[in-house]
């Protein structure tokens, strides 16, 4: 569950955060396999992938030993939202923009 004063875009900003994402687009990938993509120690990418868990970006899910990570659409719901706000503030103003060139048009 993410927390709610945690700033995704916070969470986002940093590369290896970012890197992590893509590279669970893949699929699920456990930390070592994870780790071994970065020059960073083991640990410090598992900072990474709880600061990604907490922001509900990521989930991690306990196989025997290992802790695998998959992504969760939960996190980037944020995202989508602020994304789609301005998404919509364009298309209003370009459809207005068209509105007035039809207008335009017709009255020549």
């Amino acid at each position: 569950m993410p927390i709610p004063d945690l700033d995704v875009f916070q969470v986002i900003a940093d590369p290896s955060r970012r890197q992590i994402l893509h590279l669970l687009t893949k699929g699920s990938q456990n930390i070592n396999g994870l780790s071994e993509n970065f020059d960073m120690s083991r640990p410090a990418v598992s900072k990474h992938i709880k600061i990604l868990e907490t922001a509900g970006f990521v989930t991690i899910r306990e196989s025997g030993r290992e802790r695998f990570c998959e992504l969760n659409h939960q996190g980037f719901d944020d995202l989508k939202k602020w994304i789609s706000y301005f998404d919509r503030f364009w298309n209003n103003k370009l459809n207005n923009l068209e509105n007035v060139m039809n207008k335009k048009r017709k009255a020549n």
